[in-house]
């Protein structure tokens, strides 16, 4: 029985078109992992050209590179610019009844709890 060669997987070569990149995107935010988000991101990113991505957001290649990698952590700033720059958009739709993960209270309420209003005080 022979070896079997085996070749390394790279998916930025797969992705062609705007809906593919849509789907690959789409279906890595579905897997709720930041990690796998950020590396998908850095995918399309080299698609696109990492160095365009980079003059877009204002940011260096390499901190693209770092934050966009499977051990990166990229700030939810730098999705959003990197997002805007790839010129996709994150879109929110309520999820399906059996995955939703809103907390009830016991009234059986799911409003969310009021953001703090800022007050004013006089100067003194």
């Amino acid at each position: 029985m022979g070896k079997l060669k085996t070749t390394r997987w790279d998916s930025a070569e797969h992705l062609r078109s705007d809906e593919e990149i849509a789907a690959y995107m789409e279906a890595a935010l579905e897997q709720g992992d930041p990690a796998l988000i950020a590396h998908a991101l850095g995918t399309v990113a080299r698609v696109r050209g990492m160095t365009q991505i980079a003059r877009d957001t204002g940011m260096a290649r390499e901190a693209l590179y770092r934050a966009l990698s499977p051990e990166g952590n990229p700030s939810f700033s730098t999705v959003l610019r990197v997002m805007d720059a790839l010129g996709i958009a994150l879109t929110v739709a309520p999820r399906p009844a059996s995955k939703a993960r809103i907390p009830r209270r016991a009234t059986g309420s799911t409003r969310l709890p009021r953001a703090p209003t800022a007050r004013k005080t006089a100067d003194r």
